[in-house]
């Protein structure tokens, strides 16, 4: 069979999330859909893969729904593997933010919008603005924007810890990016709510712009939270690996979990290092591993 994955949110007010998530439960199971739906009172937030028949059907359904007729859903290629499950479940935010008192309402403060389009064109000409990365730190290292900005964020909750690093443009052009633009909604609107004073970001998100131009402004490959970890649109005699093995600094584009199930550190490996070193991300964590094996 054809599988297809998609991806989409929309911040929207949604006065009865619980009844949005049971109809959306029953709707996926009914078309053997697998993934992730979050469900807010702020919103939608959903990532599923099926048959191209099911999805197709899903799709005409959610789209009657009159607060998501404008919503943007992007497609890609899937092999029915990318999830184990199926996943509706409400959420207090449709992503983990966290802002405290300056928590963003999408729909009443955000950054202007820029195109995937307009943003190449603004790269081509050389335009004054600054990319910055809201994304967290293993998703920039296997695939960036050239010259963008990596926050450094474990989870995206550290933005407000992060921001001080952007102050030295907070009167020049900046361009929030995020896989599929949700997290840039509300970090952007915090940028503004912290007086940054000509904040964009790029609209429908990085899959959209390296969909539309593979392997230009934006090098590597996009991480993804599922079971394909990372995509791209290049084609192998056109790709640029920016991906660097943590232990040793070698390209790769290898992602695994540490061994030690007390630090299940994410991180990238290259072949050498994980067959002579073993899925440890640090001698540490091998030493506290093999002293568990002796007791």
């Amino acid at each position: 069979m054809n599988y297809e994955i998609i991806l989409y949110y929309k911040y929207v007010p949604i006065e009865n999330p619980e009844m949005l998530v049971k109809t959306q439960k029953e709707l996926c199971e009914k078309l053997g859909l697998k993934g992730r739906i979050l469900i807010a009172t702020e919103g939608i937030n959903g990532t599923l893969e099926g048959t191209k028949d099911a999805i197709n059907v899903y799709c005409r359904d959610f789209l009657t729904d009159s607060r998501f007729l404008d919503i943007n859903i992007k497609r890609s290629v899937g092999d029915g593997n990318a999830f184990p499950k199926l996943k509706v479940k409400f959420r207090s935010e449709i992503v983990s933010a966290s802002l405290g008192e300056d928590d963003v309402k999408p729909w009443e403060t955000t950054g202007k919008y820029l195109s995937a389009d307009e943003l190449n064109l603004w790269i081509e000409e050389g335009r004054e603005f600054t990319i910055v990365d809201m994304r967290n730190d293993y998703e920039y290292k296997i695939g960036h924007f050239e010259n963008s900005i990596d926050m450094g964020m474990k989870n995206f909750r550290d933005l407000p810890n992060a921001i001080s690093k952007l102050e030295p443009l907070k009167d020049k052009p900046i361009i929030p990016v995020c896989t599929g633009g949700v997290r840039c909604e509300k970090a952007s609107g915090y940028l503004i709510k912290k007086g940054f004073k000509d904040v964009y970001q790029l609209h429908n998100g990085i899959v959209t712009y390296i969909e539309k131009f593979p392997n230009k402004a934006f090098k590597g490959k996009l991480y993804v939270f599922d079971n394909r970890i990372a995509m791209d649109f290049d084609t192998p005699d056109n790709h640029t690996v920016v991906g660097k093995c943590d232990l040793c600094q070698s390209s790769t584009e290898h992602y695994v979990n540490c061994k030690n199930t007390s630090c299940n550190a994410h991180f990238l490996v290259c072949e050498l290092c994980e067959t002579e070193q073993g899925i440890f991300c640090s001698d540490n964590c091998k030493i506290i591993v093999a002293k568990a094996a002796l007791v």
